[in-house]
């Protein structure tokens, strides 16, 4: 089985470059299963079913998201339905709208996907990590596992990768929109690597508008983030392909700026 990781798609540039992009690298590569993370895919903040239904008609099968998932207050009922291909990071309180993890049939496979955010320097009120994955684990199986580690801190996100090598199939982290050069398999089998990246404006800072960042940054003021819109973005994304036994075997990272 062929997986395709998108990075997290920031704005309409993004998503107009997802759809400029995707189609050529699906007909190259022809993975069975594309996924990405999706938590920026409205305005550079949260998503909307509009904007999923947007992206899976690109040719993404499925979205992960994080700590902004729930910037737009229409995204709640619809992570209830379960044909949503959509899953909130499963270590919110129980009480929190939407599902903690989704299994997709690809053919013959059952594909298990579940997001995690970690806990370093992001709110206090999500449940250890860990445990959540340890608790998904232990009631459900599937013959491919795949996981989001949603996390500020690269230490939190490595351990997550040795943590559940050789229990999940691929292991990838997401949030700091740069992605990193450590994609390696584990002894166990397992595909990791730390940051994923984004499909967003390179003249930026993480996709937002770098006047913006400024403003926030040197003065400390509170304005509104937004999407930079000009000029070429960047299209980070990896390709991974597993064994019959569900072992990652080969990996290609998929870097362009157009």
């Amino acid at each position: 089985m062929k997986v395709l990781i998108i990075g997290e798609i920031i704005g309409k540039p993004g998503r107009n470059k997802v759809k400029e992009i995707l189609p050529e690298i699906l007909k190259k590569y022809k993975p069975n299963f594309v996924v990405a993370n999706g938590e920026h895919l409205s305005g550079g903040k949260g998503l909307t079913p509009e904007k999923v239904d947007e992206m899976v008609k690109a040719g993404i099968d499925f979205f992960t998201t994080g700590n902004h998932v729930f910037a737009h207050p229409e995204i709640n009922e619809y992570l209830e339905d379960p044909k949503a291909p959509v899953v909130r990071p499963a270590n919110y309180q129980p009480s929190v709208n939407g599902r903690e993890f989704k299994i997709c049939e690809v053919g013959k496979k059952k594909i298990l996907i579940f997001n995690l955010i970690g806990k370093s320097f992001l709110r206090n009120e999500f449940e250890n990590p860990f445990a959540k994955a340890d608790e998904i684990l232990k009631k459900e199986t599937a013959d491919i596992v795949i996981v989001d580690m949603h996390a500020d801190a690269t230490s939190e996100k490595v351990f997550m990768g040795r943590y559940l090598d050789g229990r999940a199939n691929i292991v990838f982290g997401s949030h700091t929109h740069v992605p990193t050069s450590d994609l390696r398999i584990l002894p166990g089998g397992t595909f990791y690597v730390t940051d994923i990246g984004m499909i967003g404006p390179v003249d930026s800072v993480i996709g937002m508008d770098a006047k913006v960042s400024a403003d926030r940054i040197l003065y400390d003021k509170h304005t509104a983030y937004k999407v930079a819109t000009a000029g070429p973005s960047f299209f980070n994304a990896i390709l991974v392909e597993l064994d019959e036994d569900g072992k990652a075997i080969k990996f290609e990272k998929i870097e362009k700026i157009i």
